[in-house]
């Protein structure tokens, strides 16, 4: 009988070596490869074009259930799933080491069973009693739902079949399940795919809205197999800096709905509370005009979010060497911007030291950005406050033009409604500016000459 070959998996991309090598040749990462077990070999005799039971095809236009989504009783939560839990559907959610996950599943699992949902709340990390003070904590001990620790698979699927199935299932974490029916031990990435697999099927076989949380890399990225995203229906994000009250729940993947909602929670001492309007929690303490200061309307999934743009110019002695520091924005875009004032403006920006900061700690990722930013940059060198009831928007290209960007009319909107009176970006067509006096830029040139006409 041959030997078995051995198999090595990335835990990072998923790639497959027939041996163990230090550094993964498909993504470059170190210490990533995992030894998973044999793979089975078929002979002739295990035949898979026969034995099996004959599946039943339907075609596209047959009758569906509509689609049924039950609340988790935090509005927040719900807008970012895209309305609510789907029965049946699996979540799997990821996010830094005390960002607050557990806290956030634990008060929705806590609000699902005081509306009458049976909940059932796994924990893999931590002993009952400790969930139940952090119960106790967030003011969610009297919640009619069940609590385990466990980390066998197969004691909890069991279990549960023992009864009706639970309307939500919460395991915390995946990385802490062990199946017996493969060899490893748990967070391997062969032990993450067995366990996540049987719990799916689980969900899906009973109805049961199955939440799975996730440990996350250096990098940020979900560990385990890449293949776990693609098992489950939905990934969401819980992110955030420890040191800012704010998180963002960001929905990364959805079957059920749209891609990119976020739910914005607030960290107080008795656990995360919803902030319903998150431009004022991102523009708060501007009661003062100051130069370097920008509002740029940016847009997370179907919610404009307004926030501050921050620059700070600092001019060096001859000799200096200038320095680059970004919080919440791409450091390649600024370097491209700095480029583009330079050679289209003449400004100089060579022999001062750059500090550039999106308030609040939010992170931005939207090119239309560019002009918010750039006005920012300008506002610092020329010591001149920008007006306080303005926004910003727009993409910058290397010609120095500006140009359109995605949503204009519905950013607008949202920053009429909150009190601003006047927009600055590229030309719109057909837009509805209602509320606001908009006043067009063509290009960087422009925009350095409104900034300096600026009393």
């Amino acid at each position: 009988m041959a030997k078995p070959k051995r198999r090595y998996i990335c835990s990072e991309c998923g790639s497959v070596s027939t041996r163990w090598q230090g550094q993964c040749p498909d993504c470059q990462e170190w210490n990533t490869l995992v030894e998973e077990a044999p793979e089975t070999k078929f002979t002739a005799k295990h035949d898979l074009s026969s034995g099996g039971r004959a599946i039943r095809f339907e075609s596209l236009d047959a009758p569906t259930k509509p689609l049924a989504r039950n609340t988790t009783g935090l509005a927040e939560f719900d807008r970012a799933l895209g309305g609510g839990i789907v029965p049946g559907s699996a979540i799997l959610m990821g996010g830094e080491p005390g960002i607050g996950k557990s806290t956030l599943l634990l008060q929705a699992a806590a609000s699902i069973s005081k509306a009458g949902g049976e909940v059932v709340y796994v924990s893999g990390e931590e002993a009952t009693g400790q969930v139940r003070m952090r119960a106790s904590r967030l003011g969610v001990a009297d919640a009619p739902l069940r609590l385990a620790s466990a980390t066998s698979v197969r004691d909890i699927l069991t279990t549960l079949g023992q009864g009706d199935p639970p309307a939500m299932l919460v395991v915390d974490s995946i990385q802490t399940m062990h199946s017996d029916q493969i060899e490893g031990a748990p967070g391997t990435v062969s032990q993450v795919r067995a366990s996540a697999f049987e719990l799916i099927r689980f969900a899906k076989e009973k109805g049961t809205c199955l939440v799975l949380v996730g440990h996350v890399t250096k990098d940020g990225n979900i560990a385990g197999p890449r293949v776990l995203e693609h098992m489950v229906d939905t990934v969401m994000s819980f992110e955030g800096e420890r040191s800012h009250q704010y998180r963002i729940l960001r929905c990364l993947k959805n079957r059920f709905g749209a891609v990119d909602e976020i739910g914005v929670f607030a960290m107080e001492s008795e656990g995360l509370t919803e902030v319903s309007n998150p431009s004022s929690l991102f523009l708060s303490g501007r009661e003062e005009p100051m130069a370097g200061s920008a509002v740029f309307p940016a847009i997370e999934g179907t919610r404009p979010v307004l926030v501050e743009v921050q620059a700070l110019i600092v001019r060096l002695q001859s000799g200096a060497t200038p320095r680059r520091a970004v919080v919440g924005w791409d450091n390649g875009r600024l370097a491209m911007l700095l480029a583009v004032l330079e050679a289209r403006c003449g400004l100089s920006f060579s022999t001062a030291e750059v500090y550039l900061n999106v308030a609040g700690g939010y992170r931005l990722s939207d090119p239309a950005a560019d002009l918010a930013v750039a006005a920012a940059l300008v506002s610092a060198l020329a010591d001149k406050p920008l007006a306080q009831d303005a926004i910003w928007l727009g993409e910058v290209a290397l010609s120095g033009e500006i140009r359109p960007c995605a949503h204009a009319g519905l950013r607008l909107r949202e920053a009429a409604k909150l009190g601003f009176s006047n927009g600055i970006g590229p030309e719109l067509a057909g837009q509805d500016v209602a509320g606001l006096r908009y006043a067009p830029v063509s290009g960087v040139a422009a925009l350095v000459d409104r900034v300096m006409a600026t009393q």
